[in-house]
């Protein structure tokens, strides 16, 4: 069982993703993939005339702002256009994709956060209480399982739903790592722009090829802006049993084949 995170940059090659994970499940090997979508939903949010805003917590993480509007979009982007050109894509390779959401049978469950801190541009303290975000904390693995049995590849996105029953905006990286667990899988693989963690960003020859397991908070200086979240979710899927999560580009022509192959930045 692998677990895939493709990110939402505009730079990785989706179509060579999708031909790898069809090489793979042709093979026998279960996979789920996790995709985000955030280039294209900031495009779309511009145009609709509600920009993406992001805000810095007081702890250094950079998220979006997600308001009622901006949540709407997001779903629009992520659990519409993104989602399903993925399945089309797998369809196309002969893979039996179903495109799910976390609110979809209550696959990612959360709780929505009440408030929260964040600190301005000025370096004043603020606290937002109209924000629709939260962190999975319950994945619904038996309805995985089951498709996965019946022969579906789960394609998943954000957003989450909460415990009372509202949609929130998750990372997608931590999503993917707590599916992960929840699968008990053999790996997790999180593709984006850049080759892997890089000791001085954005210089790629700084690459750091290996992180033991119980080293990769250590390296959590590296990361840099969206690599944050990146480095916590692998941080949290090998603590909780992941054998292995590989940061690696997705931008080649055998981005899976390669990732699987140790190129990257491996965490065992």
């Amino acid at each position: 069982m692998i677990v895939i995170k493709v990110g939402g940059g505009k730079a990785l090659n989706h179509r060579a993703i999708v031909q790898d994970v069809a090489r793979l499940w042709q093979m026998g090997k279960q996979v789920v993939l996790v995709h985000g979508g955030a280039a294209l939903t900031n495009e779309i949010a511009e145009q609709l005339g509600h920009p993406p805003q992001f805000v810095t917590s007081v702890s250094g993480y950079v998220s979006r702002r997600t308001d009622r509007r901006s949540l709407e979009i997001f779903e629009m982007v992520y659990c519409g256009l993104m989602n399903k050109r993925f399945v089309e894509l797998f369809q196309g390779a002969g893979v039996n994709a179903v495109g799910l959401s976390g609110l979809d049978g209550r696959l990612w469950q959360g709780k929505r956060k009440d408030r929260i801190k964040i600190v301005r541009e000025d370096g004043r303290r603020m606290v937002l209480r109209d924000d629709y975000t939260g962190r999975v904390e319950k994945v619904n693995a038996d309805l995985l399982r089951e498709l996965l049995a019946q022969g579906y590849l789960p394609v998943l996105t954000p957003p989450a739903i909460s415990y009372a029953g509202e949609a929130i905006n998750v990372d997608g990286d931590r999503a993917a790592a707590q599916t992960a667990v929840a699968l008990a899988a053999e790996a997790l693989l999180i593709l984006s722009d850049v080759p892997g963690l890089l000791r001085s960003f954005p210089d790629e020859s700084s690459l750091i090829h290996h992180i033991t397991a119980a080293q990769v908070g250590d390296f959590m200086a590296f990361a840099q802006g969206r690599m944050k979240k990146k480095v916590m979710g692998a941080a949290e899927a090998v603590q909780a049993g992941v054998k292995r999560v590989i940061f690696a580009d997705g931008r080649g022509e055998t981005p899976v084949q390669d990732a699987l192959a140790g190129k990257g930045t491996v965490i065992d």
